[in-house]
């Protein structure tokens, strides 16, 4: 159906549309044209994602002679190509009535493991080893050695892609990573490198938060992006841990042990190169004193991550004089390893601020502020000067450069904290320091500020008046919209006490109590006898559904509720969950009926659909609050309540509403679905 908005017609491609999306298009509109940040609300299964799409791009359409450039942030792969689906038949749509003039260009861009179609490189298994094996075919080094010598390997279709020069474009359309590694196949050309180099020309990229959002992915593939365009953060209720995550480091025992070795082979390398070929170090030198910046223009296969600082933070100056030598700048890296192997014996719990740490490296280690500072970019350069291309044998030096660059930048927002074992299994010692970020603004900063319209959007973001003070900003458009249904089709619940009247919570003091086991062990028991298809149970923790379970089967509970339905349960490896999932649908398929067990923080939580029969009842075991004896988080609930004026209390109860609300919105996806909720929990 087409209709106005104002000034602008949109192309919309079904037959109705509902009175929440037309809502929800009017203050998207009007925070376009306020070309302002905004904040919006509307519950799964309305049609958001069609919604955002066919306004920004009719809105793109109605005004040719300035067009904005869409830039749709998803969390995971699949929700990506979900996007990029509905995308296609909208632009389809948009063709039909408008002709050619309506093409417009389209991709998705995911990391070298989803896109990648040369055998040999697809056969590592994760995506560290990918990238290396991609490096050792076309590092601008490696194709000078296999011009003289044509033994030495390298990638067709990279040199395909090459050859091709200019004339590898992408024609108009919209391209799922699928399509991408297709038209990749079919010309014999890189669809990794392609897709790359057309994200500064496409009107609509999806990709990943952490494209923009971790500064160092950010630094090499967000860089060139218009300011005139609009970002959406989709399913963004956990955006603010997605910002922290990207500004955190942890360094393990493992990793000071790996970042020895590193140490070890460079130092091998750097020999060897002195005795074949001094010039490459010395020119390096030189190059350092002149202060060239060395983030120069090099060819896109040899950039490796950029800077994990923000770009704002880093300095334009020369490198410091005792680390412009290859050996004096090993040696310094020695001393800081050497310190932290030294500050992590320890037998109790250490918080630290950064201007301390810095501090007690410098007296200690002999190493001061600004050689921190510069660790990561004097690595980089090294590694190129050396001609490295294993980069995956390299991380735990890279993680210790990453520390120490974040450590050297920021003084504030930060915690350094030293755990000699994990809290939960106290006899095993297993340190770990961590550097982690309480400021979730810090990372998003950057982006509100570079283009002019930032929409978050979500399914489950109340209370929404915490979000702009969690990330720090002023909305022009803060909107909560609610679903017009026209039957009863969900049935929510809260129980407080079991059948035989004992109150029920998950409490700390309350949770392992015989007799709150046994009614959660009840509940599910009466539920799954009357209950047709698919039930769905959250509980608070893996720690806490493991110990249920096994009470439930050495009671026999387990045993009855197996003669209805069969039972699946999530794990925390990927591969066995995945499993658990594909039989529990196939069980729901054929009438037998099924019950997944799951976690409220865990995989399934975040983004698999129970939709239709596969979820006609979900229990919520328990309030999802986070481990609230963790470290991390206390020290984060105090910098929040000094810089924002944010409640302990407040923060905790909106996070694990939003966990919940989260946990329960994944029964009812469409308006057709029809579902029940029970939150088991007398809180």
């Amino acid at each position: 159906m087409k209709f106005q908005i104002e000034d602008v017609t949109v192309y919309f491609p079904y037959d109705h549309i509902y009175p929440e999306q037309y809502s929800y298009m009017i203050e998207l509109k009007r925070a376009l044209d306020a070309k302002g940040h905004c904040l919006l609300e509307m519950p799964t299964g309305t049609g958001k994602t069609i919604a955002l799409l066919s306004l920004i791009t009719s809105y793109s359409l109605s005004k040719p002679q300035s067009p904005i450039k869409l830039i749709y942030c998803t969390r995971t792969v699949h929700e990506m190509e979900k996007t990029l689906a509905e995308l296609k038949l909208l632009h389809n749509y948009q063709i039909k009535h408008l002709g050619p003039q309506a093409r417009i260009l389209a991709i998705g861009l995911s990391s070298r493991k989803n896109l990648c179609v040369n055998p040999t490189v697809l056969a590592a298994e994760n995506r560290d080893s990918v990238d290396a094996g991609c490096r050792k075919l076309t590092a601008s080094w490696v194709r000078a050695m296999a011009a003289e010598n044509p033994n030495v390997p390298t990638c067709q279709f990279f040199e395909n892609y090459e050859k091709a020069a200019s004339a590898a474009v992408l024609p108009p359309g919209v391209y799922t990573l699928q399509d991408l590694r297709a038209f990749g196949k079919e010309k014999g050309w890189c669809p990794y490198f392609l897709a790359r180099h057309m994200v500064q020309f496409a009107n609509v990229v999806v990709y990943s938060y952490q494209y923009l959002l971790d500064p160092k992915v950010a630094g090499i593939i967000s860089k060139e992006m218009q300011k005139e365009s609009v970002v959406v953060f989709d399913e963004a209720h956990n955006i603010d841990n997605v910002c922290i995550e990207a500004l955190s480091v942890s360094v393990r025992r493992q990793t000071l042990e790996g970042a020895t070795r590193n140490l070890n082979r460079i130092s091998q390398e750097i020999d060897r190169f002195k005795a074949t070929d001094a010039s490459r170090l010395r020119s390096e030198y030189n190059r350092l004193v002149e202060g060239l910046a060395l983030r120069g223009n090099l060819p896109i296969t040899d950039t490796w991550l950029s800077n994990p600082a923000l770009p704002d933070d880093i300095l334009k100056e020369a490198v410091p004089g005792n680390i412009r030598r290859a050996e004096h700048f090993l040696h310094v890296l020695r001393r800081l390893v050497q310190y932290l192997r030294g500050r992590l014996e320890t037998d109790n719990v250490e918080k630290e601020s950064p201007v301390g740490f810095v501090a007690s490296i410098s007296s200690h280690a002999g190493i001061d502020q600004k050689t921190l500072k510069f660790c990561y970019d004097r690595l980089h350069s090294l590694m190129l000067t050396l001609e490295i291309t294993d980069t995956d044998e390299f991380l735990h030096i890279q993680t210790i450069c990453d520390f120490a660059t974040l450590i050297g930048t920021y003084a504030r927002g930060f915690s350094i904290i030293i755990e000699p074992f994990d809290e939960r299994m106290p006899h095993i010692p297993d340190p770990v320091l961590q550097l982690s970020c309480h400021d979730a603004s810090l990372a998003i900063k950057p982006v509100f500020d570079r283009f002019q319209s930032v929409v978050i959007t979500s399914g489950t973001l109340s209370p929404i008046d915490l979000y702009p003070r969690l990330l720090n900003f002023h909305p022009v458009v803060s909107r909560s919209f609610t679903m017009s249904l026209t039957r009863d089709c969900i049935c929510p619940m809260v129980l407080t006490r079991g059948s035989d009247q004992l109150p029920v919570s998950t409490k700390f003091d309350m949770r392992s109590d015989p007799g709150v086991v046994r009614n959660y062990g009840k509940l599910l028991l009466e539920m799954v006898s009357v209950v047709p298809d698919g039930i769905v149970c959250f509980f608070v923790s893996y720690s806490y559904m493991d110990g249920i379970i096994n009470t439930w089967n050495d009671s026999g509970i387990l045993k009855e509720i197996m003669q209805h339905k069969l039972v699946f349960i999530e794990t925390q490896d990927v591969v066995e969950t995945t499993l658990a999932l594909d039989n529990y649908r196939r069980a729901c398929d054929c009438g037998r009926g099924a019950v997944f067990f799951s976690v409220a923080r865990g995989k399934v939580a975040e983004g698999i659909d129970f939709d239709r029969h596969y979820g006609r009842l979900v229990i919520m075991f328990g309030v999802p609050f986070q481990y609230t004896l963790s470290k991390i988080l206390l020290a984060r609930l105090e910098y929040l309540r000094d810089t924002f004026q944010i409640k302990e209390g407040d923060f905790l109860t909106f996070d694990a509403l939003r966990q919940a609300a989260q946990c329960v919105g994944r029964v009812i996806r469409s308006k057709a679905d029809y579902g029940m909720m029970i939150f088991a929990d007398k809180r």
